[in-house]
């Protein structure tokens, strides 16, 4: 069912290799049985856009031929197929990016993350959401009420990486956090810790900028490391008894390893190398829990709740908008910005951003 006469075609930022980006006309898709057409109006640049633009590949994920990036993303609905509400026509919606098998083992036990045939957004082969409309499971599209914006349904993708990775540290009221990093996922994982009941939440980074948007936004303290280091930091006091590593960096995990807690958990977020030197001395000597994130799973209706009331602020992250054709130079915006966090691309336009 459409509520409204729809366009054949749609425009597309597409990769065509390693530092281009083409905008195309393709055609525009059609809901399947269980899926929403969405109409794309917001899609935040994640570091791994940046990384495939770059590089063409992350790990073992190679682009081997044309590429749609983008999975952080919201829009409204527009058309449902078969077995979709019709009623859900005009709702405004974040996506959920990766769908799992849902039947595998891993679905089975509630760790649909790690479900080894999921199909991701801007994962290759898979196209993702610099589109102006994307077909999607009717199940992985969440409802947004009306005081969350969709920039900010767009940003529930990476505050998803910030709950998970608190939910894997055990963040809980009285835990004393670090987190080392303060670009977006950063930021965010900061703010969750503080809304899980975290009574201490130290942000460490070397960008001044942004350690003083971790502190506007409710971070205990500040670090910078370019001056200050994390054991002068934490000399005299209680490390922290959670690490949130953030920033993918060797010497920053080290560093934050050091300061960590008798027993403490470190969670490994950010993306470096794919090897990483880790002090074994102090996670043997202090047993010291050292784990990875991928992903997210279930976390979409706590970061909704979250956003709506208040207890995480996302707004101030969104540094930079830009339409369709200036695709290219949201994903290379932080270079040249030491005030960039988190560049937004509307496919509809930055004019059409979140109109009713």
């Amino acid at each position: 069912m459409t509520a409204k006469t729809l366009p054949g075609t749609m425009r597309v930022a597409v990769l065509t290799e390693p530092g281009s980006i083409v905008v195309e006309t393709r055609p525009l898709p059609s809901p399947a049985a269980a899926e929403v057409l969405i109409e794309v109006r917001s899609v935040g640049v994640c570091g791994s856009d940046t990384h495939y633009f770059d590089h063409g590949r992350i790990g073992d994920h190679v682009v081997t031929g044309p590429l749609v990036l983008g999975h952080e993303s919201a829009g409204v609905i527009v058309a449902v197929g078969d077995g979709v509400d019709p009623a859900r026509v005009g709702e405004r919606v974040a996506i959920e990016p990766g769908v799992p098998c849902r039947s595998c083992e891993q679905c089975l036990t509630g760790h649909y993350n790690l479900c080894p045939d999921m199909v991701f957004h801007a994962t290759p082969p898979v196209d993702g959401t610099l589109a102006e409309y994307v077909t999607h499971p009717s199940s992985f599209a969440f409802a947004l009420p009306d005081s969350v914006s969709l920039d900010e349904g767009a940003m529930l993708e990476p505050l998803s990486v910030g709950i998970w990775a608190c939910r894997r540290a055990g963040v809980a009221p009285g835990v004393r956090v670090l987190v080392t990093g303060a670009g977006p996922v950063g930021q965010l994982a900061a703010q969750v810790a503080s809304a899980f009941g975290a009574s201490e939440v130290v942000v460490a980074d070397v960008n001044a900028h942004r350690l003083s948007v971790a502190s506007s936004l409710g971070a205990s303290e500040v670090v910078d490391v370019s001056s200050t280091s994390l054991s002068d930091a934490y000399a005299g006091r209680p490390g922290p008894d959670v690490v949130l590593e953030c920033s993918g960096h060797e010497g920053s995990t080290r560093a934050a390893i050091h300061v960590a807690a008798p027993a403490g958990r470190v969670v490994l977020i950010g993306m470096g190398g794919d090897t990483l030197a880790l002090p074994l001395g102090d996670v043997q000597n202090r047993e010291l829990e050292v784990t990875g994130v991928f992903r997210y799973a279930n976390t979409w209706p706590t970061a909704i709740d979250l956003v709506a009331s208040g207890r995480v602020s996302l707004a101030p992250l969104a540094t930079g908008h830009f339409d369709l054709d200036g695709t290219q130079g949201a994903l290379t915006a932080a270079r040249t910005d030491p005030h960039a966090i988190k560049s937004i691309i509307h496919p509809q336009g930055v004019e059409r951003a979140d109109d009713r």
